[in-house]
């Protein structure tokens, strides 16, 4: 599992690109890879919990969606995690 953290700015490029970044994650959970995601509280970033085995693969999913190259949308951290509870 891995955790995707991004940070955001309020520009107009992002804000017209979320949709359909949504629907993109709304599909990928259905088909059981995005476990949970969503926006900070404070809509500072968001974070987004992905179930693929190998980085390369988050990679990819990453490449697949023009929202993680929109200006306003910064990728802050990818990192592996592994629970043990859930």
């Amino acid at each position: 599992m891995w955790i995707v953290e991004l940070a955001f700015t309020g520009t107009p490029e992002r804000l017209a690109a979320r949709p359909a970044h949504r629907d993109r994650l709304t599909a990928l959970h259905r088909a059981g890879t995005v476990r949970m995601a969503g926006p900070l509280d404070d809509d500072s970033g968001a974070v987004i919990l992905v179930d693929l085995d190998d980085r390369a693969d988050v990679d990819a999913l990453i490449a697949d969606d023009p929202y993680y190259r929109t200006a306003g949308v910064t990728i802050v951290g990818i990192r592996c995690w592994r629970p043990f509870l859930g």
